[in-house]
């Protein structure tokens, strides 16, 4: 219980000191976003979390004020398993400044709110929509176990290029041993994969 405790202190102070220091880009970001297209700067989504509570998860709006709710994806896929997000090459629900902050993982900073807010931590398997945890194979339920993560073990081996399977298993294994040194190398390699847009959508 200390032990989560000292952790929920360290990720909340780090999440406040990133926007706090990245405070002048992030605002820059808002305002590009607002001159882009009419509509709010943040776009919250529900997501599933811990124990399999809902919680609205937060990203900077990249998508035209109104169409964000318009699926990218079926609701209902033919095999969990085999699925991959594979959104249009050429949406055009999307912003020009929409596009350059997806492809740059920047759309996800607003993310760190979760964090204070206690919804997720740093590392963990990343939140899914209910929509998909309803067609979940029975042994994906178990990444509930955990708080969701900004990143995490799939995101740093393959992200958005992964089969549900694949990242399920990379998921499972991070609930199965996941001591604090292996969060500080999933950081590390995560900055690694955001410079080199791998998996990027």
């Amino acid at each position: 219980m200390k032990q989560q405790l000292s952790i929920r202190l360290f990720e909340t102070t780090v999440a406040v000191l990133m926007l706090t220091v990245f405070g002048p880009l992030l605002l820059l970001m808002s305002i590009l976003i607002k001159l882009s297209s009419p509509g709010p700067v943040l776009f919250r989504q529900k997501r599933i979390g811990l124990a399999e509570k809902p919680f609205f998860m937060y990203k900077f709006r990249t998508m035209k004020s109104g169409s964000e709710n318009q699926k990218g994806h079926p609701q209902r896929v033919k095999d969990i398993a085999s699925f991959v997000f594979s959104p249009p090459q050429r949406d055009r629900r999307v912003t020009p400044i929409g596009r350059v902050l997806r492809n740059t993982s920047l759309d996800e900073w607003p993310n760190l709110l979760n964090v204070i807010r206690g919804d997720m931590r740093l590392v963990g398997p990343r939140p899914d929509e209910p929509e998909l945890v309803e067609q979940y194979l029975p042994l994906y339920h178990l990444r509930h176990w955990v708080k969701p993560g900004i990143t995490g073990l799939a995101q740093v081996n393959g992200r958005s290029n992964l089969t549900y399977h694949q990242m399920m298993t990379y998921d499972l294994d991070y609930v199965r041993h996941h001591p604090w040194r292996r969060d500080l190398a999933i950081l590390g390699r995560t900055l690694a994969v955001v410079l080199k847009k791998e998996g990027a959508r």
